[in-house]
Order: C-alpha cells, then structure tokens, then sequence
C-alpha cells in the first residue's frame, strides 16, 4: 500500500456523539477491504489512566490484556476490529504530563523551559507513531474541539499531519445537528460552528459525520448546507441518525464513505460485510426467541457503566436466533419478585459495599430455585458469600466490606494492604486458569486451560472452601499454582458459574464468549 495513512477523528457541539463507534466502524470497512489498520485513543483528561474515573459518569472502565485501565471505546475497538489492544493503544494527557515532569525533574531537557508547545505536542505525536502498527492508523481524540484540555491534541495532530504529508491524513469531524420540534426543522448553526472552531485550529476537515436524534434519515439539505458551511466535498458527508444496533454503523459509514475511503485507502476492493449485514438485517421470523436476562447492578440509570456486559450478552442471544431483553435490577431494591421475573441473572462486577447484599441474594436465589446464574468478578464474590452464608458462616463477608475475623470469606490479596484507594495497584490484565475436568466451565469452553481478563484486589479465602462447599458451591478453576481460585459452580444447578475474571471483555458480535453463551443457552431452556 505504501506510506502509512492516518485517520483523526474528532468531535464537536457535544461530547458522547459516538466518534468511538465511528472511527470502528471506518475500520471494519477498511479491514473488510484487506487493509491492516490498527487504532488509538487520545484523551484529554488529566488522568493517568481511566481506573479511577467514576463509572456513572465516563461507563465501563475497560481493561486490556496487558492491564491497561482504559476508556471504553477500547472496547467498542476491541469488538468491531477484533483485535486484542494494549496500553499503547491509549493516550491520555495525565500519562504524558507525568512522564514529562518526571524527565524534567532527571534533567533531561537540559535546562530548558518545558511547555505544552513543543514538549507535550511532540509527545503526543510519538505516542501516535509508536501505536501505529497497521497500513492505516485510526486516532480518536476524545472531548470536543474547543476544550482548553484538548488544545494541545488538536495542535498535536495538526503539525502531525505536515510532517507525513497532509495527502497521508484524513481528517473526520463528528458533530451533532439537533432536531426542534416547535419549528420541525434540523438547526445545522451548531455544527457549522463547531467546523469553524476546527478550521480555527488550522484543520480542514475531509469527512463530517452528522448525528442526529431519530431513525429517519434527514433531507438532503441538511448535508448539502454542512458541506457548503463547512467547504467539505458532499461525498465527505455522513449522515448517521439512531440505529437499532450499532453494528449498524459500519454499512452506513460503506454507503456514504465508500468511494472516498477506496480513494484514501488506494484498495478499491469491495468490502466484504456480508456478517455486518447478517448482524444489522435480522429477520425477526428467524430470531422470535425471546429471553430476558436480570442484570443486579447498583448503576442502574447508565448503561454504558455494563457496556461489555450488555454487547456479550447481546452476542450470544443472536448466536442463537433470539433476543434478549435486559431487566435492570437495582441491587439496592431487589427482592425475590424481582429475580423471579427473569429467565437467569448476571452479576457483575463492581467496587463498594452499595448495593452488595442485594447481589447476595440474587446469588442465594439462584442457588434455592435452580435460576441460571453468571456471576462475574464481584459476582463471584457475592456468590461466595451466599454460600458460606447458607454453609454454616451466619455474617460472612467480604474485607472490603467489613467482614469480622473468622467471617472474612473474601480477603485482600497478598501485597495489596494499603492500597485500596490508589489506581493500576490491583491484579490486571490477563491471567491463567486451569479447569476442572468435568466442571461446567470445562464444558463452556470446550477445554480445560483458559486466560481471561482481570480487574479486582480482593480474592476468595481458601480457609473457608468447606463451608463454601456445604452451601452449595465448588472451586471449578483455579489459578496454575493452585492457590487462587478462579471459577466456582454448583453441581446442584443445572447453570450456575461464577468467575473472579471479567469473560465480557473477550466477546465479540460474530465470536460471543462461552460463559455468555452458556448463560443463554441456560435461560432459554429454563423459559
């Protein structure tokens, strides 16, 4: 193909209008193109990592195989390309800043005066070269054009764009053009705004996807006035309106993209994406199925807190032919009533003593009435403890939650004393398990050595197993030296699994994960 090419995909009017989706979406087409493209995300924020950022408010806290703490459009990446990222893979300004300090305190910039130009621009321009691995190279810088955060990225990015030869970048700009209904008409001022803000910074645009409220796609004229605000060619425009799916998004981007991304790309081969149209097509007649799956979570109000939960979940319902409704339970308020009314129940994972009893008794439930249960990281834990409960252990617990010596089924891992509050000290990233043979997770996933991802600090007290035992669960996996446990079951059940691993972080839309699938499965028959 020759030079590298870079994409930048940028963002205005508002943050949250889905430049995560659209730059993975680009890169489905350009993969199903035969194009090598790999993909990074810059964010703003004065963050070191995303491990510390509140879930309600930012989502998921995704995690790479090498333990990375990351935003979750990784995750969006992850699914859409399927690929397995690393930290290189996301930049945020914390990170950078912490790095610079630190040179400059060992004197390596010899005396002179750090500055955001050119120290931090040029760091961001290196962090981009060094995650550059495929034939096009995707950028997201996250926020909004015109953030006094952001300005360093954008200039970043702009002298980017001299140095490999502008014929080498495309940039994309996503905006926002709202619909209001008193005068029913689409208000573009906004965007056009938003573009001018962008120009100002010295970046002409060469794509703008526009997003808006609804599924009707917006006239013409909506576009046409974008492309002549903004002096974008009207092939750059991309309307995006709401979709049922967001795997969606990837024919949408090939429709009104495709001739310039061949152009871009210099690969005029048709995109093959017959199972991106299988996924977004789906006969209703073919998938009637229907099972509905009780999610006991304490952040009920935002989704994207369980975002890979909910897409693995969604995963293994369309693997096979159904569809699945999510029941948000608030593990605050949960009852029997509540779990009674779904066809199996998920815990996930999750920090703090809020909410835990109600994911106890989800656990307890399951157990008493043979409910199909997942449970996941914390979900484990409270499974544990609802056994060792039922076993004889009247107020076991967690330490993280207070638990009382000789009750403390859930303990702080060895060299984790201290460092409850602090970010990138827990185990992360990938890990080794071994299965029982035999074991239902032996069964799921069709062999008996796994790795999975991890996000957690407090481990399941091996003390306390027997009681575990009698209240109706078994180790099913375990770390390979024996003293970590991984997996538990019942083998009383007909479906209840447990792992301390995060398994939603391994799914993908065409290849959902076995516990997940399993799950569905389970509901299904149960229904």
């Amino acid at each position: 193909m020759g030079k590298k090419k870079f994409i930048f995909v940028t963002g205005g009017v508002l943050s949250g209008v889905g430049k995560g989706i659209t730059a993975a979406s680009i890169g489905a087409v350009l993969q199903a193109k035969g194009v090598k493209v790999s993909v990074q995300k810059c964010d703003p924020y004065l963050n070191v990592d995303a491990g510390l950022l509140n879930p309600k408010e930012h989502g998921e806290c995704f995690v790479t195989k090498d333990g990375a703490e990351t935003d979750l459009d990784l995750g969006h990446y992850e699914r859409f390309l399927d690929q397995e990222l690393t930290r290189k893979n996301t930049t945020l300004s914390g990170r950078l800043l912490r790095d610079l300090i630190a040179d400059e305190r060992a004197g390596k910039f010899g005396g002179q005066t750090v500055q955001l130009v050119p120290h931090l621009t040029d760091a961001i321009k290196r962090a981009i070269h060094e995650a550059a691995e495929g034939e096009i190279h995707i950028v997201e810088i996250g926020g909004t054009v015109g953030d006094f955060e952001g300005l360093s990225f954008i200039e970043a990015i702009r002298e980017f764009s001299q140095e490999v030869g502008r014929e080498n970048c495309l940039f994309v700009h996503v905006v926002y053009v709202p619909f209001l209904e008193t005068s029913q008409e689409y208000k573009t001022k906004p965007a056009q705004n938003a573009l001018a803000d962008l120009r100002g910074f010295g970046i002409m645009p060469d794509v703008v996807g526009v997003r808006t409220e609804g599924k009707a796609r917006p006239p013409k004229s909506v576009g046409e006035k974008i492309a002549i605000s903004s002096g974008v060619r009207r092939g750059g425009i991309i309307m995006m309106p709401n979709v049922d799916t967001v795997y969606e998004v990837p024919l949408t981007v090939h429709r009104d993209l495709g001739p310039l991304l061949s152009e871009f790309s210099g690969s005029r081969v048709e995109p093959d994406l017959k199972q991106w149209r299988r996924l977004a097509e789906r006969d209703k007649a073919e998938y009637s199925r229907e099972v509905t799956i009780g999610l006991v979570a304490k952040y009920t109000d935002n989704a994207d807190t369980y975002l890979s939960v909910t897409e693995a979940l969604k995963s293994a319902a369309w693997a096979r032919k159904s569809e699945v409704t999510i029941y948000w339970i608030n593990a605050e308020e949960a009852t029997d009533e509540n779990f009674a009314a779904v066809d199996g129940i998920l815990v996930p994972g999750g920090f703090g003593e809020r909410g835990v009893e109600g994911k106890v008794a989800a656990a307890d439930y399951c157990l008493r009435q043979n409910k199909p249960y997942l449970g996941i990281c914390l979900g484990l834990q409270t499974a544990v403890i609802a056994a060792a409960r039922r076993g004889g252990i009247k107020r076991a617990n967690s330490e993280e939650f207070g638990a009382e010596p000789g009750k403390n089924v859930i303990y702080l891992m060895n060299g984790q004393e201290g460092k409850q509050s602090t970010g990138g000290t827990m185990r992360l990233g990938d890990y080794e398990a071994e299965l029982a043979k035999g074991s239902l997770a032996a069964e799921l996933y069709g062999k008996t050595e796994v790795v999975e991802r991890h996000r957690h600090r407090y481990e399941v007290n091996e003390r306390y197993l027997g009681e575990m035992k009698r209240g109706g669960l078994v180790v099913s996996g375990a770390s390979p030296d024996g003293s970590l446990v991984e997996f538990v079951e019942s083998p009383d059940s007909d479906f209840f699994i447990a792992t301390q691993a995060h398994p939603e972080f391994k799914s993908r839309p065409f290849r959902p994960h076995p516990l997940f699938l399993g799950l569905i499965d389970a509901a299904l028959k149960a229904k």
